[in-house]
């Protein structure tokens, strides 16, 4: 385990001539990875185009939410930003690409923007979450902000983007509701 707060997870598969088996959750699995949290919601999202760009997003308290993160249909660079006031490593990122073939999901805790990036057509991303969604908390930071300064792997189009995240604040105007919990953003367990 990695003093880092975020976590890539190896999901471990059984193969054999018909396809594979795998265990996409387990709780005493993720509590000995560190991850002890309580999921009570599952989310999905399609994205048609290569270069769809979902995020930064967050929900603020008292509706925070910590993610679980897996790629099922595609690939995908998947993002976590540290938006803890107070934290040495705030405005930094980490990246882990996720896809279909490997079943790796990633760990984002509360007090993190979360986004990611299609490296294909026709992706979809499913996320366990820790409290439910509710809009009247939702937040968010613009996708190419130059303190978080992400390199997107775009292709010649650019990227694809909802109406909202384009009118996202920076991070230069954001007041961040997250608090430090003493563990900085390190490096992923990779």
């Amino acid at each position: 385990m990695t003093g880092s707060p975020v976590r890539l997870i190896h999901t471990r598969r059984f193969g054999d001539d018909r396809g594979w088996f795998s265990e996409t959750y387990r709780a005493d699995k993720l509590a000995a990875e560190g991850i002890a949290e309580t999921f009570v919601q599952d989310n999905q999202s399609y994205s048609v185009h290569t270069g769809t760009i979902r995020g930064i997003h967050f929900q603020k308290p008292p509706m925070a939410q910590g993610k679980l993160v897996r790629c099922v249909r595609g690939s995908i660079i998947d993002y976590a930003v540290d938006l803890r006031r107070g934290s040495p490593t705030y405005g930094q990122h980490l990246s882990a690409r996720l896809d279909a073939q490997t079943g790796d999901q990633l760990w984002i805790p509360v007090g993190f923007g979360h986004a990611f990036v299609t490296l294909e057509p026709d992706v979809e991303v499913a996320y366990k979450v820790t409290n439910v969604y509710a809009p009247e908390t939702e937040g968010g930071i613009r996708w190419d902000c130059p303190v978080i300064a992400i390199d997107w792997p775009l292709p010649p189009a650019g990227a694809a983007l909802s109406a909202k995240d384009m009118v996202l604040p920076s991070l230069a105007d954001f007041d961040s509701p997250f608090d430090y919990d003493g563990v900085p953003l390190g490096t992923l367990n990779d």
